[in-house]
Parts: C-alpha cells; structure tokens; sequence
C-alpha cells in the first residue's frame, strides 16, 4: 500500500457500486506520491454532480469525475490529496454505452481522477499522452482493457 487513507461518501444507494475496499484499492495503485496523504472518495448522483460541474467548470449537466485537489494556505502542512466526487449513473451510463465492463469504467474513473489530483492532466497533447498512458498502465496491472480504444480499433486489429 501506498499509505493513502480513502474516505468513501456514497450519497446514492445503488447495488451496481464497488465496494470500498475496491476504490481503495483503486485509489491507492493511482497514488504516486511516497508520503501518506488522505483523499475523500464522494459518489453522487446526477444532480449533485450537475450542481458541482456548474458551480466549478461552468458546464451545464453532470459528469462522470470531478476532482478538486486540496490547496494548504501558506505554511500550513497537511497531509490531504483533494476529493473526488463521481456520478455513479453517469459511470454506468457511459460503461453500457462504450460496450466497457462497469467494474472497467468504474476502476478508471478512480484512477483518473486520483492523477487529476496528482497535477496529471490533459488540456494538451503531451500532458494527454502522458496520462493515458499511465492510466493505461495502471488498468492493466488491475487486469483491465485500454479504455480509449474504441470497440472499432479492438475489432480491426
């Protein structure tokens, strides 16, 4: 372990959701830091992640994983990562849509998100490259497909 303590908040009651000790799992294989830090894991549903997309990326709607990395003031050490908040009915939306396992979709979600609060992003091709391809990495150890190969590209090859 990597000594990341995950706190989960499931705001909705659906029978398809992993269980905790999966998104710690997840969450901690994603953390690339060596220090012990704590990440609070929030599952929501459609309104509360439409709500936060508003209120913070000024996007109308839900989506699938916010995350919002912990910012210390000044000379104030603390062990903190962020949080993450992830809409379960968006996850499995997409997972059915996409033709990807829901456990798939739900484990990259997580790592996603976890990478989100490391500083990872995507906004350039570089910065892009550099993430997918490590949360590409991090899928397969957990034994999980490419997420952003499309069931056209699997098909052809």
């Amino acid at each position: 372990m990597s000594g990341l303590a995950v706190d989960i908040q499931r705001v909705v009651d659906d029978a398809d959701l992993p269980t905790d000790a999966e998104f710690e799992r997840w969450a901690n294989l994603a953390w690339q830091a060596e220090e012990p830090s704590e990440v609070t894991l929030r599952i929501v549903d459609r309104e509360e992640s439409a709500e936060l997309n508003g209120l913070y990326r000024h996007k109308t709607g839900p989506t699938n994983v916010l995350s919002f990395p912990f910012e210390a003031p000044p000379g104030i050490t603390v062990p903190l990562a962020g949080d993450l908040v992830i809409c379960a009915p968006v996850v499995r939306d997409e997972a059915h849509e996409q033709g990807k396992s829901l456990s798939g979709h739900w484990a990259h979600m997580v790592i996603h998100g976890m990478l989100h609060l490391q500083g990872y992003d995507h906004l350039t091709d570089d910065e892009a490259d550099i993430m997918e391809t490590l949360e590409i990495a991090l899928l397969k150890e957990l034994g999980f497909s490419n997420p952003y190969e499309s069931e056209e590209t699997e098909q052809d090859s």
